[in-house]
Order: C-alpha cells, then structure tokens, then sequence
C-alpha cells in the first residue's frame, strides 16, 4: 500500500524497500540508481531522494566511487514504522510478528503498571472508551473498525505510563496490531477473552491498580503469543 504525500518518490520506495526486507536484495548488494532511475522511470533526482529515506533508515549505505549498497539486516532501523511494515508484508512475517509480540511482552505491562500509577483522568476516560470501542466492534467480522480502538487502547497505555521512551513505542504497536489484522493473522472475531481482558486492564488503571494493571496486560501478550502459534506458526 502506497503512503500518500511521498510522490514519485515513494511509489519507488513501496517497490524497493519490501524488496530490500524480503531479501532480493541481499546484503553487500549494490544497487545502481541510474538503472533503477530508468526501471522505475523516474528522474534521478527523485531516485536519489528515495535512496536518502532507505539510507535514513539504515537499509542502505552510499559510498563514493562504490554506489548505494545494501547493508546487513542487524544494522537495519527495526524499530522504524514503515520497516516494520515491509517486513510484515513479506516471508519473513512470521518471524517478525513473534519478534514484535514478545517485545509487546516485554514493555506493555510495566507500562500498563506505570499508567495505574501517572495515568490522568483524561487518560483513564480516554482508555475505557477505546475498550468499550473494542467491546462494540468484537462481532460480526469488524476487524477494520475493532483495529482502530485497539491501537488506540495501546497508544494510550504507552503513553499515560509516563515513561517518553514507552510512548515511543506507540507506533511499533500500532504496526504489530494493523499488521495481525491487515495480514488476516487474526481470527474472523477477536478473543472474547482477550477483549474482557481489556476492559478488566482499563479498570485496574483507573483504580490505580498497578499489579493488576500489569498481570492483566500480561495475558494479553501471553494470549497475542498463543494464537501466533496457531495462524503464524
């Protein structure tokens, strides 16, 4: 899917960039833009803008009298948004969904107790909205609609943690989530139980409940993990 307001230049990316994360282009590889200027018929000023996003995201490097050469995947930005979602879009996708779950698993519920802990008013309204959201959306196949509330749930619980490197992290899990549901790694209706868990975390955080605020994310992971084993083996 194209990333709208990128121009000529991202119609390049959205070919290049999954091309590069699914290996085509493996490491070492040096890639001539003046060739790829002409392949994708574009200018060379907008080849050259491309390649500048791919270096800013560690998946290149030009080097004078060499070229533009792909580097290795360890030195790749993982955590950048669109990088996370080539990689989805590719074979290494289950891969990549156990590796960002267990991330999840490791940070959200030591947010989720934080949040018990920093979390406004605003914040706790603002949470049992979104599980409510989830709640209304969790039958009758509305995934797309469920996905929006999900992120937000998660966005808000990075966020309301108080801790600026956890809120970062936001758009890592909204990857993770839209990836699951955009990649069909989601079954036709959300767990039940995963969506009561949601609603029981929203509670724990707006009573200031910051042990039960964490185990309850806890199963949430734990459960994210468990129906990986079963749709993304």
């Amino acid at each position: 899917m194209s990333t709208p307001g990128r121009g000529l230049h991202g119609r390049v990316l959205d070919t290049l960039g999954p091309a590069i994360t699914a290996g085509e282009y493996p490491p070492g590889s040096v890639l001539r833009t003046d060739e790829l200027a002409q392949e994708f018929e574009v200018s060379r000023s907008v080849m050259r803008e491309a390649v500048r996003v791919l270096e800013s995201m560690h998946l290149v490097e030009s080097r004078r009298r060499v070229g533009v050469t792909v580097r290795p995947k360890a030195e790749w930005n993982v955590y950048d948004p669109q990088v996370i979602r080539w990689r989805l879009a590719g074979a290494d996708r289950p891969h990549q969904l156990r590796s960002l779950t267990v991330l999840r698993s490791a940070v959200e519920p030591v947010a989720a107790g934080l949040a018990a802990r920093h979390a406004t008013a605003a914040q706790c309204a603002e949470l049992t909205e979104c599980a409510l959201g989830m709640v209304a959306n969790s039958r009758g196949h509305r995934l797309e609609e469920y996905l929006v509330h999900d992120i937000a749930f998660h966005r808000v619980v990075l966020t309301a943690s108080g801790n600026e490197m956890f809120a970062r992290l936001g758009d890592v899990v909204a990857e993770v989530l839209a990836g699951r549901t955009h990649h069909e790694v989601m079954f036709e209706d959300p767990d039940p139980a995963a969506v009561t868990l949601h609603v029981r975390v929203a509670e724990a955080v707006r009573e200031g409940d910051a042990a039960r605020a964490e185990e309850l994310t806890r199963q949430i992971t734990v459960g994210a993990l468990r129906e990986l084993d079963v749709l993304a083996p």
